[in-house]
């Protein structure tokens, strides 16, 4: 007979993660750990990062690779997105101010082993952020961005942009990406798996 998983608390998990060498997600008791990138994923991520920093300059805005920790607060989900983006003054979980409340901007790179969760459940739970007006999921395989954008009446609203010459405009955060700068220096072809880890 198997013994009953172990259930963390939030504190448990956090007490840990602060101490940890690799970073994991953290969901309803449970500690999933995140995959490493690919080198194609890296670059996608901060081509995105360093296009937002220079946009940020003189402006009360921030963005974050990977290592900014984001808690969707209505559900518990503890998470790092590729890239996080903000406008205004940043709320944080703690003291420690190393876990982002109201992101404006959510981008995830799609892998093989995670777009099915970047695209549903992940997705769902970033839609139940209150601050979060887009959500962007890239592509690592083609030049192809979609963008999903929060409504006045909370709906959201899909488009998709593709090709070298596409600009994604940015509302909540007044930015634009601009995709030859997203995929500036990506060799596009096949991707093969990456690990079978949240990433």
């Amino acid at each position: 007979m198997s013994l009953p998983q172990r259930r963390y608390t939030p504190e448990e998990y956090l007490a840990l993660e602060r101490q940890a060498e690799h970073r994991s997600e953290f969901y309803a008791g449970e500690i999933f750990a995140m995959s490493g990138a690919s080198r194609r994923h890296s670059l996608i991520a901060g081509n995105i990062f360093a296009a937002l920093h220079g946009q940020f300059r003189g402006r009360p805005c921030e963005v974050h690779m990977n290592d900014m920790r984001v808690k969707v607060s209505p559900t518990g989900l503890y998470t790092y997105p590729d890239v996080v983006a903000l406008c205004g003054e940043p709320r944080f979980d703690d003291v420690q101010r190393d876990t982002l409340l109201n992101p404006n901007v959510i981008v995830e790179v799609l892998s093989p082993s995670t777009e099915a969760y970047d695209r549903g459940n992940k997705a769902a739970q970033y839609r139940q952020l209150p601050s979060l007006v887009e959500y962007l999921l890239v592509s690592q395989e083609q030049r192809h961005v979609e963008h999903y954008v929060r409504q006045a009446d909370g709906q959201w609203l899909f488009s998709e942009e593709s090709g070298t010459d596409a600009r994604i405009h940015l509302p909540s955060i007044k930015a634009v990406l601009v995709l030859a700068e997203i995929y500036e220096n990506v060799v596009l072809e096949s991707v093969p798996a990456e690990g079978q880890g949240r990433s």
